[in-house]
């Protein structure tokens, strides 16, 4: 997309943030979120609040890197404790788990609004999400939830652009879903298993693979690291180094999957009357 059709769609945005009056932004750190949360500050200022859900499921390295950046942009942010974890639905990790988790954060989000008289609540989703397997949309249109880079018909790479020429930081930032679905479909949600796969991935970062997932399946542990990564990540030496950092994190079978990193892979082992159901 050329830059003045970039500067027209960002103008559109900015107009349909400010007839959302007082807004809550539905922010992770992710560069969706934090877009539109910087949009959106720039747009109506004060009269905005990004809005973070803290529970197991999120990545202590990601929580933190949230709060630093809303903190350099001086977004105004509230961390809200959620409790998806805790709901027997969502802990069962069938193929709605991700329409339990955002009706959680949309319920919590809604009372916010309502105790501090805000008019709207938004979220981050972008025209490329309406193609893949996200349960959460249809959470996000039963509780009215607004979304701003799709109206603007911004693509991923459309943000990550618009981002870019802002000066985010976040313009590049590889996408890191919450901790739960790295969790095999079917295997129950539990805080140890959370904590199994968040230590794991914070070890490949030490290790110096920047993307990554660590995708749980009970005694068996499939790491997924970019395409580029994997001659590293296939050596002898390497593959050592993985059996001890995932035996010890209580794995009893360590595997490298030879595809590589690729986002929601363990969608492509739903049935797919599972994927046309949105619960």
């Amino acid at each position: 997309m050329s830059a003045v059709d970039l500067t027209a769609q960002r103008a559109a945005l900015d107009a349909h943030l400010r007839s959302l009056g007082r807004l809550l932004v539905a922010y992770s750190g992710g560069v969706d979120s934090a877009f539109l949360a910087f949009a959106a500050h720039e747009a109506l200022g004060d009269e905005m609040l990004a809005v973070l859900a803290d529970s197991p499921s999120l990545a202590r390295v990601q929580l933190q890197d949230a709060v630093a950046f809303a903190q350099e942009q001086r977004i105004p942010l509230q961390v809200l404790e959620t409790g998806e974890v805790t709901r027997s639905d969502y802990a069962r990790n069938d193929a709605a788990r991700c329409f339990y988790c955002k009706d959680e954060l949309f319920t919590a989000m809604e009372e916010l609004r309502q105790a501090r008289g805000f008019h709207r609540v938004a979220y981050g989703v972008n025209r490329d999400d309406l193609s893949d397997f996200r349960p959460g949309q249809k959470a996000a249109a039963e509780h009215g939830v607004a979304a701003p880079l799709l109206q603007a018909g911004l693509t991923k790479a459309d943000v990550r652009a618009l981002a870019r020429a802002a000066g985010l930081r976040v313009w590049d930032k590889p996408a890191s879903p919450c901790l739960s679905s790295r969790i095999a479909y079917g295997l129950p949600v539990t805080p140890e298993a959370l904590a199994q796969v968040e230590r794991g991935e914070e070890a490949l970062a030490a290790l110096g693979f920047r993307q990554v997932r660590v995708r749980h399946h009970g005694e068996l542990v499939r790491i997924e690291v970019a395409p580029g990564e994997l001659p590293r990540a296939l050596s002898p030496e390497m593959a050592a180094r993985f059996t001890r950092i995932f035996k010890e994190l209580g794995f009893t079978f360590v595997t490298l999957d030879l595809e590589g990193f690729r986002s929601g892979s363990l969608n492509a082992l739903l049935p797919t009357a599972a994927l046309t159901r949105s619960r």
